[in-house]
């Protein structure tokens, strides 16, 4: 959530970090601001989009060659002015800070006991104060933030200036996003490499507790311990297309469109080499595979709902008990641990805090085996796990996330296969079955894609409703769960979602002929189940909705719409039947003019519990 950017050059920096702004609105905010050394701080923030803010700019000729920038999205005070970062204490320091600090009520008594007075109702104020109250003892910025970072509880991510010392710019990580992006004679801050990409491919990852110092000629990093640590440059693979628009509408549009592709390259490798643990991986995975006894999936928001569809697959295939569960839950109950039982996190971004937390504490609890699927290389979770499995979903910048699903359903698949073969469950003939079903995806997506026109005469009538209902059973009820989060998250529309099973002990209440319910009726073995709740509905007036396959056999009729996906895909279906619903909220919201990427009050990134 929020985003950081920071540059310190020879040249005007103004329009490096305000672009960078742009390229992290996906992440969510509510307001944004910046601020420049050049004769003071010369500071300005706005409610609203970057774009507001960059017109203020403009209007007040900003120039510097050192500043930081921000995006935030409130937590502690509303969305004010006053309450935007950057902030200042005695015109001498900025700062920018995503995250949140636990203990800032203390921190606040002890600085306004020092003379200091708020001007927000922020918990960054007293980042801003501290730095300004060891600076002014020790004229040491960087020794400043570094005993400011050890009076902090909390998850954060900031940046500093100091007009005292304009050729310094300091930034610190403890449970939030922080890279330093390298440049010739010049460096960069920022809080996601996608921000930098325009200046930069060569970026640094700091761990939790790094203290950095940025100068022109480089950069110094120390670690919690205060010891100076090397910390390896990477190349990123992200290119600045990969973060354009391009022809779409919208990035939801785009990345919803961008699924046969990303799901073809996350299977790459188990259809080129087959199920190989090592390789897919990494080095002791299937030896560890064929000891476990159970699977955890750990995960939040749309990362919950594949673990849901996998459990299936990881008791139905690899004959392995499963359980799935909510990091920000986990976490803080007494559980039960289990040194043979694998924990896997799940997460687009690799930084979402509730997962991070809820590893650690697995590991804390005396669990080694740990596997994280993210999309991002070289995040937090994937480096804190022992094995990792990178999906291949490209950036996703709609805060609605799409074809990341997809993607984690691919990964989670081919580890569901892995453990399978590990343990002796999958022979020659079925991993052949099953790599030859996972060829057929990329095409059964694009399948699903084409049925767009008409889905968009549905979501025609769906955006004059206020309410809808989602059903399935079996594995195709996280489906149902997906396909109501996706209409609510950016339509605004209240939407629930239930096993069909569910509907007679309670939902069935709510069904008249003004709630549309949505159902997600393949032709497996639970159709004629299914059938019999649409009929519970029907003869409560209530209107349905219904997802089917080519080879279903339903018929249209008053009050019964009907869409046919593709030839049932078997296990590998719920990836499928994901499409249609993504695709009706997305223009569901397009008819109703929500900000279909940016949805009010969400945030990409969350990194906040």
């Amino acid at each position: 959530m929020c985003g950081i950017v920071g540059a310190i050059a020879s040249r005007d920096v103004v329009p490096i970090l305000t672009e960078g702004l742009k390229r992290l609105e996906y992440r969510g905010y509510d307001s944004a601001g910046i601020a420049v050394l050049n004769d003071g701080i010369r500071r300005v923030r706005r409610v609203g989009r970057v774009v507001e803010m960059e017109n203020a700019v403009r209007a007040e000729d900003l120039k510097g060659i050192i500043g930081i920038a921000h995006t935030r999205w409130a937590t502690h005070g509303g969305v004010t002015e006053s309450n935007a970062h950057p902030h200042v204490s005695n015109d001498e320091i900025a700062v920018v800070h995503n995250g949140i600090i636990e203990n800032h009520e203390e921190q606040r008594a002890r600085l306004k006991g020092l003379g200091y007075v708020f001007e927000s109702q922020t918990d960054t104020e007293v980042v801003a104060h501290l730095v300004h109250h060891y600076f002014k003892a020790s004229g040491d910025l960087f020794l400043a933030t570094r005993k400011t970072a050890a009076d902090l509880r909390g998850a954060y991510a900031i940046g500093v200036v100091a007009l005292a010392d304009p050729d310094t710019m300091t930034g610190a990580r403890m449970g939030c996003p922080l890279v330093v992006g390298l440049g010739d004679g010049e460096n960069f801050l920022a809080s996601d490499v996608s921000a930098l990409i325009a200046e930069t491919r060569r970026v640094i990852y700091l761990e939790d507790g790094d203290v950095v110092a940025l100068q022109r000629s480089g950069v110094r990093v120390v670690d919690r311990a205060g010891t100076e640590v090397h910390r390896v440059v990477h190349i990123s693979e992200l290119s600045a297309n990969a973060v354009d628009l391009g022809p779409y509408q919208h990035y939801m549009q785009k990345e919803i469109h961008e699924q046969p592709r990303a799901v073809s390259d996350t299977l790459e490798g188990v259809i080129d080499s087959g199920v190989d643990a090592e390789g897919l991986f990494g080095a002791g995975s299937e030896s560890v595979f064929r000891d476990i006894d159970s699977v955890l999936l750990l995960a939040s928001g749309t990362s919950y709902y594949a673990g849901l569809v996998a459990r299936f697959w990881m008791e139905g295939v690899a004959r392995v008990p499963c359980s799935v569960e909510l990091g920000h839950e986990y976490r803080y109950r007494d559980s039960i641990p289990n040194a043979r039982q694998l924990i896997v996190t799940i997460s687009q971004s690799g930084e979402t805090l509730d997962t991070m937390e809820a590893l650690k504490r697995a590991k804390e609890l005396g669990q080694p085996h740990t596997l994280s699927i993210c999309n991002v290389r070289e995040s937090a979770i994937p480096r804190a796990s022992r094995f990792v499995f990178y999906t291949r979903a490209g950036a996703e910048i709609g805060v609605a996330s799409t074809k990341a699903f997809t993607t984690q359903l691919a990964a989670l698949f081919t580890l569901t296969l892995a453990i399978a073969k590990a343990k002796g469950r999958l022979g020659p003939t079925a991993e052949s079955d099953a790599i030859a079903q996972l060829r057929f995806v990329p095409g059964s997506i694009q399948h699903a894609l084409n049925l767009e026109p008409q889905i968009q005469a549905w979501a025609e009538r769906f955006a004059q409703r206020e309410h809808a209902l989602f059903l399935g059973r079996g594995i195709h009820y996280p489906v149902a769960l997906e396909g109501a989060l996706k209409l609510k998250e950016i339509s605004y529309i209240h939407a629930e979602a239930y096993p069909a099973g569910e509907l007679k002990h309670g939902p069935l209440a709510l069904v008249d002929a003004s709630m549309p319910v949505v159902v997600i009726a393949p032709n497996d073995a639970l159709l004629e189940k299914v059938k019999s709740n649409m009929q519970e509905v029907r003869a409560r007036g209530g209107e349905l909705y219904v997802f089917a396959d080519l080879d279903s056999h339903f018929t249209e009729s008053e009050g019964v719409h009907v869409i046919r996906t593709p030839r049932h895909a078997g296990l590998l279906s719920p990836i499928v039947h994901a499409i249609p619903v993504q695709l009706l909220a997305y223009h569901t919201a397009l008819r109703r003019g929500t900000d279909v990427d940016k949805p009010r009050n969400l945030a990409k990134a969350v990194t906040v519990e």
